[in-house]
């Protein structure tokens, strides 16, 4: 076999491992993309149903304070206003969040995928921080003026160590949900589930396909 015959015999088989590792390069996108649309689309029925929830519990409320408003306590008002209030931002980030899941497109541009994957991880954090700030109304909205009077200075005072304790839950969570702390046991006993490990599963996956159209 002369010279000539063993270098072309090599370009071709150069030249057909490329194109193998181009298919493979294919299929291993194409694949990691389906996974990333299952991902996506387990967060569906959660989201929904935390969306009709939260659409039902407002109109509870609400039906609740406009029936009670003459009647009900200063407290029970505040109380009620403001879970309805904070639940009803939390309907409004659930929606913006459907919208992003059905318009996902992982067969576009990556950046565009990334950009809201990374809206859905950062309104996932935003609507816990939120809600959680209910804490403290849950120990309030059963009081009354009538309450507040000397014979019930230790229930009083137990019920002021109670509120104090929520509170400071509330602010604690509400300042230390980050993403920076996502590998914190804590973190991870809150957000473990179908709201939070996809969204950073397919961030993780997207980053995969990213390497196998730039050809890494």
């Amino acid at each position: 076999m002369q010279d000539t015959d063993i270098i072309h015999l090599w370009k071709s088989y150069e030249k057909q491992l490329d194109e193998n590792l181009f298919l493979n390069k294919k299929n291993a996108a194409e694949i990691t993309g389906i996974k990333i649309h299952s991902s996506i689309a387990a967060m569906r029925p959660i989201k929904y149903f935390a969306l009709l929830a939260g659409i039902l519990w407002v109109a509870f409320i609400d039906t609740l304070l406009v029936g009670m408003f003459s009647t009900a306590s200063p407290f029970f008002l505040v109380s009620m206003g403001i879970q309805s209030l904070l639940t009803t931002v939390a309907i409004g980030i659930y929606l913006y969040q459907l919208i992003l899941i059905e318009t996902i497109d992982i067969s576009g541009p990556v950046l565009d995928a990334q950009e809201k994957l990374s809206g859905l991880k950062s309104s996932t954090l935003w609507c816990a921080r939120l809600l959680w700030l209910q804490l403290p109304v849950w120990t309030t909205f059963y009081l009354h003026a009538a309450m507040f009077i000397r014979e019930n200075a230790w229930l009083l005072v137990i019920q002021g160590i109670v509120t104090a304790g929520f509170t400071i839950v509330a602010i604690w969570l509400f300042m230390n949900i980050r993403y920076e702390n996502k590998d914190r046991k804590w973190f991870r006993w809150l957000f473990e589930g179908k709201e939070w490990t996809p969204v950073l599963r397919s961030l993780d996956m997207l980053e995969e396909i990213k390497a196998f159209r730039e050809g890494k």
